[in-house]
C-alpha cells in the first residue's frame, strides 16, 4: 500500500521539498543572500543567482558547503569569514520566513505519513538544515517523527554532508536497522546520490521542479520518481 518493497521497515525523509514547502523559502533566501554578495562584489558584471544554480550547487547540501560549491562554480575565491557571512545572511532571511508563518506541509506528504504510521513503519527525518526542529514544529509534523538527524547533528558529529550518505546512515542506525531495510525520500539530486551511496533498500525521488529533474534523479540512483508522495499510495 505504500509503494515500497516488503523488506522496508524504516522511512527516512528529507524535510524541505519532501514533507514541507520550505524548499521554496530556502531558494528565495539563498537568492537574496547570494545576489546581495554578487552585486556588491561586481555591480557592473552582476549575474544573479538562478534556480538552476540552486539545484546544481546548493540544494540538499549543508549551508556552508552550498556557499562554497556555488562560489567555486562561479570561479570566486573568498575567505572563511565571507563564506560564513553569506551563510548567515541566508539563514537570517529563512528564519524571517518562519517567523511570518510561511511554512506549510504538503497534503500528500501528510497522507503518506499517516499511512506509514498506520502500517507500523518507523519514520525519521534527515535534513541538512540546522532549523529542522523548528520547521517540523511549524508544519505540525513532529508528531510523526521518531528520530531526527539535522544540520546541527551533522556538524556536531563531524559527518559529511550530502551527497555523502552519512546523515542517512545515522538515521538508520538510530532505528537499529541496516540501510537495506530503510527507504530514503529526497527532492535533491545530492540527496538521491546519498541514498544510493549508502546502499539503502529503496530511494524515492520527489520531483517538485519538472523539466529534466525526474530523469536526473533516475540517473542519480532513484528507484522511483514521483511528484507527490501520495502517488506512492496508488502503486
Amino acid at each position: 500500500m505504500l509503494g515500497l518493497p516488503e523488506s522496508i521497515r524504516v522511512l527516512l525523509f528529507d524535510l524541505d521539498g519532501v514533507l514541507t514547502s520550505t524548499a521554496v523559502l530556502h531558494r528565495r533566501a539563498w537568492k537574496a543572500a547570494f545576489d546581495t554578495f554578487l552585486r556588491g562584489r561586481d555591480p557592473d558584471g552582476f549575474v544573479p543567482f538562478s534556480e538552476d544554480d540552486y539545484l546544481d550547487y546548493v540544494d540538499g547540501r549543508p549551508r556552508i558547503d552550498g556557499v562554497r560549491t556555488f562560489l567555486r562554480a562561479r570561479g570566486i575565491d573568498v575567505d572563511d569569514a565571507t563564506v560564513e557571512a553569506i551563510g548567515t545572511g541566508k539563514n537570517d532571511e529563512f528564519l524571517a520566513c518562519l517567523a511570518r508563518g510561511e511554512v506549510e506541509s504538503y497534503p500528500g506528504s501528510v497522507r503518506y505519513l499517516e499511512a506509514a504510521e498506520k502500517a507500523g513503519l518507523k519514520i525519521g527525518v534527515v535534513t541538512s538544515s540546522k532549523n529542522g526542529e523548528a520547521v517540523l514544529d511549524a508544519a505540525d509534523l513532529t508528531r510523526f517523527v521518531a528520530a531526527r538527524v539535522d544540520g546541527r547533528d551533522i556538524v556536531a558529529a563531524g559527518m559529511r554532508g550530502k551527497p555523502a550518505p552519512d546523515g542517512f546512515l545515522a538515521g538508520a542506525k538510530a532505528f537499529g536497522v541496516p540501510p537495506s531495510e530503510a527507504a530514503v525520500f529526497e527532492d535533491a539530486i545530492a540527496g538521491v546520490e546519498a541514498g544510493r551511496a549508502g546502499d539503502f533498500g529503496y530511494v524515492v525521488g520527489v520531483d517538485r521542479v519538472g523539466g529534466d529533474q525526474a530523469e536526473s534523479m533516475r540517473t542519480a540512483g532513484a528507484d522511483v520518481v514521483v511528484t507527490d508522495l501520495a502517488e506512492l499510495l496508488d502503486l
